[in-house]
């Protein structure tokens, strides 16, 4: 696990609002984005140092640039199951020892854990996309990052501290659920749902692997906007 305090993982399925999440992060032109998905448009306007991934070791260098850099101040990776489906096609695909491949499949993320996030001075966003997944022993679906190899077993999750996720849910499912950190607009009303974070498990999400330190979230902030600025700014409090 890394012990950049400052890291999160977005989870969730494909349009659920993970990369929309990202307008409100503060000062966004200190935010190095690094586009992992072929330069896909972010959904809004930013106006975030963009770069555009082809090989997924610049990811090590884009971390040394940005530490050298005082005006950066977060680094977003987007996302981080389209890196590892780069590596695969990059470096494994096109290797002629494939279990040797494999091996770096695995120590590239986890290098990039220990060596490159956890020196980080940065905040650290990365995005993971879920797919709900058959657990044979227990014989139950679980919603995880699918990786591949080693790492699947481990669980991507565990390599961090805070995981969130983005999730698309009806207004009726947020009732009980009021704090300042959950804002419903009158457009979200007419519509009868709302993109959100969901911050701690509920008895209909047990088998998903959303998690945070002990007493970061209240219960009452279970489900929250979909901001990545709430979950740094409380990051900041919780750690300071």
């Amino acid at each position: 696990m890394s012990n950049n305090t400052n890291l999160v993982l977005i989870s969730g399925k494909s349009a659920t609002g993970k990369s929309l999440s990202l307008r409100n992060i503060p000062n966004p032109t200190g935010v190095m984005y690094l586009n992992c998905e072929a330069g896909k448009r972010l959904p809004f306007n930013s106006k975030f140092k963009e770069y555009v991934i082809t090989d997924p070791y610049q990811i090590y260098e884009a971390f040394l640039k940005a530490e050298n850099n005082k005006e950066i101040h977060a680094i977003v990776i987007d996302s981080l199951t389209y890196m590892m489906d780069m590596f695969e096609s990059v470096h494994v695909l096109t290797a002629t020892n494939g279990m040797k491949a494999w091996g770096d499949y695995a120590q590239f993320f986890k290098n990039l854990m220990s060596q490159y996030v956890a020196k980080s001075t940065k905040d650290v966003i990365f995005t993971g996309h879920t797919m709900d997944v058959l657990n044979e022993s227990e014989m139950v679906s679980e919603t995880l990052v699918k990786v591949k190899g080693s790492l699947m077993n481990q669980g991507i999750e565990s390599a961090f501290s805070t995981v969130i996720s983005s999730k698309k849910v009806a207004l009726k499912k947020l009732e009980g659920y009021s704090s300042d950190l959950l804002n419903i607009t009158e457009e979200e009303k007419l519509l009868g749902f709302k993109y959100v974070y969901q911050t701690k498990l509920t008895k209909e999400t047990v088998n998903e692997r959303i998690r945070a330190s002990l007493g970061m979230w209240n219960t009452n902030e279970t489900f929250i906007d979909n901001d990545i600025a709430h979950v740094i700014n409380r990051l900041h409090e919780y750690y300071k």
